[in-house]
This record gives structure tokens, sequence and C-alpha cells, in this order.
């Protein structure tokens, strides 16, 4: 279990660019709901340097922006990141002064929060977005191996560390071995039809299940390969891959919408 002194967050976040190869990758990227804040470390440099300088979020906001004013509201949006034989045992995080605490101590080795926009790959445009909530719930082999590394972002976040800085910090904390490679089994649930995942989603996209792979695996898998249902690719040697894989029902067992109709509604 996850120890208040940890003040954890994660990530999150996704994204995600979820994508087929690089140029469709470019292309995706324009369409709604792309941007599943926990493809977080997903190609965190693959955006171009012009990207990166026109972004609408080219700084944090002010920490306020990225908080929810009350913590039971934060634990309901964060519970709805998985069906509730899930999460209704988990841990709960919610984010604190200086990172994320536990506001609920849980039973079954899940871990549930809302991620922010800092979750996001670091060359994501949205990276400092306040209006970015992403649900998540992390597996007991994520919680154990990826989790901490969202949860260090975080607090680099809320003490003001900018972003160039926390890639070094990332690329130093990985060849310590302080930061490791996802144990086997990591995953994590993002079924939520309440957060907002990205402003060209305005909303939450498309419910997903997240796996977390060591670098250089998304070949193996065959993510990103036409008509894959798999999508992802590697990002840098110092962070984990994220593959997603969406699926039909919401965590409240509602439909959701199939892939191709999001794809044929996009513009």
């Amino acid at each position: 279990m996850l120890s208040q002194s940890l003040r954890p967050m994660s990530i999150s976040s996704a994204f995600v660019r979820l994508i087929r190869r690089r140029h469709y990758l470019e292309t995706s990227l324009k369409k709604p709901g792309f941007r599943p804040i926990l493809l977080l470390l997903l190609l965190p440099g693959l955006a171009p340097a012009q990207t990166r300088q026109h972004t609408p979020y080219p700084a944090m906001a002010a920490v306020e922006r990225y908080r929810i004013a009350d913590p039971q509201e934060e634990i309901a949006l964060a519970r709805t990141a998985a069906p509730r034989s899930i999460s209704a045992d988990a841990e709960v995080l919610v984010l604190g002064k200086h990172g994320y605490e536990t506001g609920v101590r849980g039973r079954n080795g899940f871990v549930c929060f809302v991620e922010r926009s800092w979750a996001a790959g670091f060359g994501d445009a949205e990276f400092w977005n306040p209006k970015l909530r992403a649900p998540n719930c992390f597996n007991p082999p994520a919680v154990r191996s990826v989790l901490p590394q969202y949860l260090q972002r975080t607090e680099w976040a809320l003490a003001g560390i900018g972003r160039e800085q926390m890639i070094e910090k990332a690329r130093v904390a990985f060849a310590s071995r302080r930061f490791t490679a996802p144990e086997a089994g990591s995953l994590s649930f993002m079924l939520s039809k309440q957060g907002y995942l990205s402003d060209d989603a305005a909303g939450p996209w498309l419910p997903h299940v997240m796996f977390f792979v060591p670098h250089g695996e998304a070949v193996p898998w065959g993510a990103g390969l036409e008509a894959s249902p798999i999508l992802g690719a590697d990002g840098s040697a110092f962070e984990p891959t994220v593959l997603l894989i969406p699926v039909r029902r919401w965590s409240d067992g509602s439909p959701a919408p199939s892939p191709a109709t999001e794809h044929q509604h996009s513009p």
C-alpha cells in the first residue's frame, strides 16, 4: 500500500500518441481524442520544436488551477477509471500540496487517481494544460514499477521544476535504476466517461486499457500496425512504452462508440 509520504501522482498521462507510424501519428494527433493523457511517457521527444514553441500552454499555470477543490469529488472521479468491482476496493489518491496523497486506503492492490497534464509526453503541446483530468487505475504490478515515476513527476511539477529539468531528472533516475522498466503484467484502466483528456477531445475520448511494457517492446506486440487493435509506439529509452487497446464499454457498463466511428467523425 502506498504511504502518505509518497504524496503521489501519476500520470498519468495520456496520452497518449497513438499511432501507427510516425507520419500516421503526426496526423492522428490532430484528431479529437487522440491525446489520452497517459500517453504521457509515449513519444516524449517526438513533437517537433515548432510545436513546443507555439503551444497555448507554454508554462505551468497557477497551481490551484490543477486542483479539484473537494477531495471527495476527486475520489469519486478517480473511481470511475475502472469497474466498481475493481475501484471499490482500490486505494485512491488525491492531489495534495506537494504531490499525491492517499485519500482512501485500499484492499486489492489497485491504485486509482486523476492524472493531470504533466503525465503526458514531454513534447506534448498540452503538457501544462490545467483543464486536463484523466481518471486512471493501476494494477499491482504497475503500482510497484510504473506509478512511482508518475508520482515523482507530479512532485517535480508542484515544486516548480520545468519541463526540461524533468526530462534530465527522468533520464538520470532511469540510468541509476531508481526508475525501472515495467513489471510483467503492468496495466491500467482508463474507462471513465467523465474525464477530460485533451482540448481536441473536449472530454474522455474512448474507454481503453493501457499496457506498460519495457522500451523496445512495441513491435513484438504488433502495436501501431495497420488494422492492429493495439495502439502505441516506443518512446525514449528512459521511459516505459505505453500501449493502448480501446474497449467497447465505459466503467459503468454503458456502451462506447467504436474506434472506427471516432476516426470517421474526426476532421
